[in-house]
């Protein structure tokens, strides 16, 4: 598949862009020109720098150390770890296996699955809730007309969202039945205040030009807000913080396993818990819990050895939060691998970021890409020591995962990863040297280069070949001419990353972000650059929603990866930046409680 580029519309005027349908005409997507696998000496061309002696002017990004250094965490003890409590999960899982092979109402279902999700014990029962929803989705098609007559507005987008949420096809049309005939919902809806949630939640799955959803959302969101500000006499305590949670980020742009940590503290005080499930969700998370920080322990014992810290002391020692991007994107132990390469691709692409962003001079960096583009060994020789040690060490890492691809599934991939860096290192320099030279890219310049430098298909495509088995080499020229959902990926990462960093960023002097560059084109304020920006992002969310139920050639993993990513980017930079600085207090707490900090 080509490469489909964001072209970003300009228009000059902001404000009211969540429900327009006009203004979505200006979101377009035009086809390039694929990008090739060639061999790596020749991925692309890099001019030859004749200058071997820069000028040293050094910026300092004045990052903080580690929240959460070497001796912390292999200090990391859990109980956990202990058999009895594996024998206490096997227990309760069997419980829990009966009250889902149980007789229970559509609606008790649907809520029961929908709690395990939430809780992040689903994964426990997977295949018998695939076959469960696979009923739901057949008795759906084959009663469609009498779907279109459905009343119950809590159970339809419940429905609607489990059904979604696992591949399943399902129409808009099922919410006609709640709306006028002008299209709008009816008046009567706003009273059911846990059917207005569904309905907002079901919002965030719908597709582009699912503009009935798009109403949904609108409706939905005035009346759940107006429930808050009325207080207690028109909305429970256990209602609220569910609804408060929701209109600060929807459950679908939320990562996995920190939304389980949430919901599990907020599921014990629902009068109608279930106590069976509560514990093995409590137990769960606190094993599991145990099992990541053995691999973190594992993790920091290596970054160590590779002496990066000490070699470039000016790049940020992130080895934790590099770990938290691998847990968002597969959480469960058996992704072990998974999480232990894909972390050290997030540290390696942290440093190499801060290379080029913060300490290289354009003189180093039009070297250094030089020597990247053709991945020439020898060609390091030429290179300041600390890229020589950066080089050195990526270039290991590099052979390390395709010596056990090709061990395990008999593929060479160092082309495929080479080209990955060398993509990447392009992207860098390009910023690097509109930042030298002072140039204000246009958004539509901005993004384009700006969903590769933000490392997307560096992180995605390592987790491809990390999780795929077997891996096709069809799928894989595929992938790497970066794939649809690649690119929606890094576009979701790049904006959302922009609304988190860019004011810290343009303290320093960085390239103007997103925002500003937005701001720059249309004389637009910071606020209305801000809302823009955002609805792009809920764009992109809207392309990928269609990603997710589409057929592939990927694995399921893989797409999960993906979305994953885009939600990684909520997470981190909701309340600023972070991976980078953490200045607000919120940020380390939820790390804190997601890796070290067990449930009571």
């Amino acid at each position: 598949m080509a490469t489909r580029i964001m072209h970003v519309p300009m228009p000059r005027k902001t404000s009211n862009y969540l429900h327009t349908k006009a203004f979505e005409k200006g979101y377009v997507y035009s086809k390039t020109t694929s990008i090739n696998v060639k061999p790596c000496s020749v991925l692309c061309t890099a001019e030859k720098p004749t200058d071997r002696n820069p000028i040293e002017r050094r910026r300092s990004g004045n990052y903080k150390p580690p929240s959460w250094d070497f001796d912390y965490i292999q200090s990391l003890n859990s109980e956990y770890k202990g058999e009895k409590y594996l024998r206490r999960v096997f227990e309760l899982k069997k419980r829990v296996k009966m009250m889902l092979e149980g007789v229970m109402d559509r609606v008790d279902q649907l809520e029961f699955i929908d709690d395990l999700q939430k809780l992040g014990i689903l994964y426990h029962f997977e295949d018998k809730i695939k076959r469960i929803l696979e009923n739901i989705y057949h008795d759906h098609i084959s009663s469609k007309t009498d779907k279109m007559k459905e009343t119950n507005l809590y159970s339809t987008a419940l429905e609607y969202i489990l059904l979604r949420q696992h591949g399943f096809c399902v129409s808009q049309e099922i919410f006609d039945s709640f709306k006028k005939r002008k299209g709008d919902f009816k008046e009567s809806l706003v009273d059911d205040t846990k059917g207005l949630l569904q309905l907002y939640e079901a919002s965030f799955l719908m597709a582009k030009g699912e503009y009935a959803l798009e109403l949904a959302r609108e409706f939905a969101t005035i009346f759940l807000q107006k429930k808050l500000d009325e207080g207690n006499n028109a909305i429970d305590d256990y209602l609220a913080l569910l609804v408060r949670n929701a209109l600060d980020l929807p459950l679908h742009w939320r990562v996995e396993r920190p939304k389980a940590r949430w919901f599990i503290e907020v599921y014990e005080k629902r009068p109608s818990m279930n106590a069976v499930v509560l514990e093995l969700a409590k137990l769960d998370f606190n094993i599991v819990q145990a099992i990541h920080q053995e691999e973190l322990k594992h993790i920091s014992r290596w970054w160590k050895r590779t002496s990066i810290t000490e070699k470039l002391p000016f790049a940020r020692d992130r080895i934790v939060e590099s770990y938290i991007w691998s847990v968002a994107g597969h959480f469960e132990p058996q992704y072990a691998h998974f999480r232990t390469m894909g972390t050290k691709v997030n540290a390696f692409i942290t440093v190499l970021d801060d290379i080029f962003d913060v300490y290289g001079t354009l003189e180093e960096l039009q070297l250094f890409n030089y020597v990247i583009q053709r991945w020439d060994i020898k060609s390091m020789e030429q290179l300041p020591h600390y890229m020589q040690v950066m080089f050195l060490a990526l270039n290991n890492l590099i052979n390390e995962i395709a010596y056990d691809v090709l061990k395990d599934q008999g593929i060479v991939i160092i082309p495929y990863l080479r080209k990955l860096w060398a993509d990447l290192s392009q992207s860098y320099f390009q910023e690097a040297k509109w930042q030298y030279e002072k140039y204000k890219p246009t958004l539509q310049e901005y993004v384009e280069n700006g969903w590769i430098s933000i490392s997307a298909p560096v992180i995605l495509c390592h987790a491809f070949l990390l999780l795929a088995n077997p891996i096709e080499i069809e799928v894989v020229q595929s992938l790497f001419k970066y794939h649809n959902v690649v690119r929606l990926a890094g576009i979701i990462l790049r904006l959302v990353n922009d609304l988190g960093t860019s004011p810290d960023e343009m303290k320093r002097g960085d390239v103007l972000k997103s925002v500003q560059c937005y701001m720059n084109e249309t004389g637009a304020c910071e606020e209305e650059a801000r809302e823009y920006i955002r609805f792009l992002i809920g764009e992109a969310w809207k392309e990928m929603n269609r990603e997710r139920v589409a057929e592939s050639s990927f694995p399921h993993e893989f797409i999960r990866s993906a979305v994953n990513l885009g939600r990684t980017a909520q997470y981190m930079y909701h309340h600023g930046d972070g991976h980078g600085h953490q200045q607000h207090p919120e940020i380390k707490d939820q790390f804190r409680k997601l890796l070290f900090e067990p449930i009571a």
